[in-house]
């Protein structure tokens, strides 16, 4: 039996590409998650080799979905040889059980891990640059302005929370926080 594995790394990103790819394939049964290649707590992952038996082939759309690391690679594929599973990257093509193919996958599994590697080293020297600036804030900017949510509150000493987030579209989980951290502020000047 043919069988399909998809992953991405993060909720927002989007399965169909590579659900729809190894549909083509010929794939009779695909299993997918999102979960970032870093952790080894892959359950569908998990679920799927431990199925897999003699004469089944195990289908990916790239090498970087199928192992978190060129250890952890040689580690899956040397284990799903030994059931007698193919296994075909198809970025890559088949990988073959023989000296030569398994040298090509070992190759291919270390340029994946460097360049994921490499992603990361280049965020955190972006990172440490952007550390540098004055105006620098760590995470998500705020949706909102000071002045918004000061607004915002002043409207609720007359409005309940509905009424200032449907006025407003600052939500009320926003408020609640926003009004929490003036008075923590103002106790503090106290």
């Amino acid at each position: 039996m043919k069988y399909g594995y998809a992953r991405v790394s993060t909720v927002n990103q989007d399965l169909k590409a590579q659900i729809k790819t190894l549909e083509k394939e010929g794939c009779q049964k695909i299993y997918s998650e999102k979960f970032t290649g870093t952790k080894a707590d892959r359950p569908k992952f998990k679920e799927l080799l431990s199925i897999l038996a003699t004469g089944d082939t195990l289908v990916i759309t790239k090498l970087d979905r199928f192992a978190r690391s060129t250890s952890d690679a040689i580690q899956t594929i040397k284990e799903l040889f030994n059931k007698g599973v193919k296994v075909h990257v198809l970025n890559m093509g088949i990988v073959e059980d023989t000296p030569t193919g398994r040298l090509i996958f070992n190759i291919m599994s270390s340029f994946a891990e460097f360049e994921r590697d490499m992603i990361v080293e280049r965020t955190q020297e972006g990172k440490a640059i952007a550390k540098q600036r004055e105006d620098f804030r760590e995470g998500r900017p705020k949706k909102y302005s000071k002045k918004q949510v000061e607004h915002a509150l002043k409207l609720l000493e007359t409005n309940s929370y509905k009424e200032v987030e449907n006025m407003t579209g600052i939500s009320k989980s926003t408020l609640i926080r926003a009004k929490r951290k003036l008075t923590a502020e103002g106790d503090k000047c106290e």
